[in-house]
């Protein structure tokens, strides 16, 4: 990409993934700038499991596809699954005090930049909240107690660009004041 803004223009959430590998220095890179991303009190709240074994992901997709759902998660080379892992003293305690669950928003900042870096690399991702928690925690031997707030699917898209709907800038944005 030439730039973030054009980059931004191009990150979309793929449903049609080309039937080959995606290969693991791209997900590396991928794994390392999502590493970078800010976190409250730089708790890092975040585990990244990458899934790319095929009968693991498999199973992973299949969970995916909880109630009907995402049935082209079958399609997808690789899922990283995103657990939520306890956040710091100091995280912790402003969450509370704030009535804000940091660890959420730490995730959704590394998760998006997760997906922002792939698309830099010609991959397609699609972030996926609709899934059976539970069975994917067994697979992958996530212990009890633990949160998986998203799955990311990834590989090489086939689907053409899609322009953007999105609200106008001054339908979702102010100056001042409301």
């Amino acid at each position: 990409m030439e730039n973030f803004a054009e980059l931004a223009r191009c990150r979309q959430s793929v449903r049609r993934y080309a039937d080959r590998p995606v290969e693991r220095e791209k997900l590396e890179q991928c794994l390392e700038t999502t590493r970078l991303s800010p976190s409250a009190n730089n708790a890092q709240p975040w585990r990244f499991v990458v899934v790319d074994r095929p009968e693991l992901r498999a199973e992973v997709a299949r969970c995916a596809m909880l109630g009907g759902m995402n049935r082209w998660a079958s399609e997808a080379p690789v899922f990283v699954v995103v657990v939520l892992e306890r956040p710091n003293l100091l995280a912790a305690v402003g969450s509370v005090l704030q009535n804000k669950e940091y660890r959420l928003l730490d995730v959704g900042m590394a998760a998006n930049q997760f997906c922002l870096q792939a698309a830099d690399l010609g991959l397609g991702t699609c972030m996926v909240g609709w899934f059976d928690e539970k069975r994917v925690r067994r697979l992958l031997g996530v212990p009890r107690g633990k949160r998986i707030p998203l799955l990311i699917a990834v590989g090489y898209g086939e689907e053409p660009l899609r322009a953007k709907i999105r609200k106008t800038t001054d339908a979702m944005a102010s100056w001042n004041r409301y």
